[in-house]
């Protein structure tokens, strides 16, 4: 342990102040119009932005405004607590006791994604969005990467960073697939918080000056919002190197469950069995990738093959070209730590160029950035 954890939290750490948010502006104007009451007293705010458990489990020192802190994503710490400062205090010992395993990369996944996209329990749907909640969106190496670190580096893997995000890219698919088994089975179908936000949201324009109808409506009737493919279209790439074979019957089934959740009107039954089926493939190649080894050459192959996608993924909206931008910043990063390479600055100022399209979601335009992913992909020959 470095005997820092609770101040970098308390300082640095967004988490700390996930309750606070509950009562500013925002977070009071969304539930009002949710008729949820007092968000800092709402069950369904604080799922995610506090340690809500029941009140005969809450020891003297609980306090509910601490927001999300140790035990949100370590687990219940009375039986270890004390015990794992100690001297040559072994981390098995803490599992034993009830700590969950965030070493673990699925598992680690697991527990950011029952907030960042939510479960069975707890979930960021249409109407929450409508009422001014952000959408979620996630990527395991970048999220971690930006939090403020409060661990020992205990794996020497000088390639963490791509095999971090190639399972939670794995994980977050199986969730969003296993959702859309849930919801589809629900009382309300379709749920639009699964489908492309900007196929409606995006500012109009004139027809001539509409890049979407430019590109036009492939797979899909014009004025059906499609699937969110955000947490495939990097993926596909990754999986293929993990298992080829594997990647052909994902896609396969990924197709299919596009098909159904864009038509609409599909039978419900069906796409639980498809986004069912979909998942499980999803989950072995997660624990295939938690098993892998990467390299420089890999890691360059997935450079490639990402951003030599400009196209397909471009066209499949913003946030599919957020999700590849914060892929290839975490991809580049790890590539650049273990071998820099002569035009580093180039090739940084092209990513930072992405995320710059993405800054007002709006204006985004899917053939100006395809362009300049194509240059991006020029610098890695």
């Amino acid at each position: 342990m470095l005997q820092n954890e609770y101040s970098t939290w308390v300082v640095r750490d967004k988490h700390a102040h996930a309750f606070i948010n509950l009562t500013n502006p925002v977070g009071t104007r969304i539930a009002k119009i949710m008729g949820l009451g007092k968000p800092d007293s709402a069950a369904r705010c604080l799922a995610c932005h506090a340690l809500d458990v029941p009140v005969d489990m809450r020891a003297r020192t609980f306090d509910l405004t601490d927001g999300v802190g140790c035990e949100n994503c370590h687990g219940p710490a009375s039986a270890w607590l004390g015990p794992h400062t100690t001297r040559d205090w072994k981390y098995d010992k803490s599992l034993d006791l009830g700590m969950y395993n965030t070493r673990d990369l699925i598992k680690r996944s697991e527990k950011c994604l029952s907030c960042h996209l939510g479960t069975g329990d707890k979930s960021v749907d249409h109407e929450l969005i409508a009422a001014g909640h952000p959408d979620l969106y996630f990527e395991l190496d970048s999220f971690m990467a930006v939090m403020p670190q409060h661990w020992k580096d205990f794996d020497k893997d000088p390639w963490l960073g791509v095999r971090s995000l190639g399972v939670g890219e794995a994980v977050q698919l199986r969730e969003q697939l296993k959702r859309i088994a849930r919801e589809s089975q629900g009382g309300i179908w379709p749920e639009y918080a699964e489908l492309d936000c900007f196929a409606c949201h995006h500012s109009l324009t004139a027809a001539k000056d509409s890049w979407r109808q430019e590109r036009g409506y492939p797979g899909r009737r014009p004025g059906n919002p499609p699937w969110n493919l955000s947490r495939f279209v990097v993926f596909r790439r990754v999986i293929q190197e993990a298992d080829p074979g594997a990647s052909q019957q994902l896609r396969a089934s990924v197709d299919k469950v596009y098909a159904l959740v864009t038509a609409i009107g599909s039978d419900r039954k069906q796409i639980a069995v498809e986004a069912s089926s979909a998942a499980q493939v999803a989950d072995g190649l997660a624990q295939r990738l938690n098993a892998m080894h990467f390299d420089q050459a890999t890691t360059l192959r997935l450079l490639k093959g990402i951003s030599g996608d400009a196209d397909e993924i471009a066209e499949q909206g913003e946030r599919s070209a957020e999700q590849t931008t914060m892929a290839l910043d975490s991809l580049f990063i790890a590539y650049s730590k273990n071998n820099p390479r002569a035009n580093d600055a180039q090739i940084r100022a092209a990513i930072h160029g992405l995320f710059q399209q993405l800054e007002d979601p709006s204006a985004y335009n899917g053939f100006k950035f395809a362009q300049a992913v194509k240059s991006l992909n020029a610098l890695f020959e």
